[in-house]
């Protein structure tokens, strides 16, 4: 596993729990951010290739912040990992191209398999 992997969560103890999984696995947590500015500074910063993403942020919506890093870094994979799991929801994200949806409340097995399917 050579993936290195950003959080965009505002809630610090999903940011725990998902880290947690990840280097358990080991994936190399190399960002987080709690907003859409932290978001767009740290991709800068530290090209991570994969962005577990979510919707809802205090000074951005989740699905333009996605635009923004397509736009900006369009090798990056990205999955939204959101409670927001209506069907419109999902397919909107992944129309802005996201790879994946991680529905909240989700289980460890389920965040590996996605990023094991976005690595390959």
């Amino acid at each position: 596993m050579n993936a290195t992997v950003m959080i965009v969560d505002d809630a610090l103890f999903m940011r725990n729990i998902l880290r947690g999984i990840l280097k358990e696995k080991g994936y190399n947590v190399v960002a987080e951010a709690a907003s859409g500015i932290e978001a767009m500074k740290k991709l800068h910063e530290h090209k991570p290739n994969i962005i577990l993403l979510d919707i809802i942020l205090p000074d951005a919506n989740g699905l333009e912040l996605l635009d923004s890093i397509l736009k900006t870094r369009p090798l990056t994979k990205v999955a939204i990992c959101s409670a927001i799991g209506q069907d419109a929801i999902v397919q909107k994200a992944l129309n802005h191209g996201a790879k994946a949806f991680i529905q909240k409340p989700f289980t460890p097995e389920k965040v590996i398999e996605v990023l094991t399917t976005l690595e390959a």
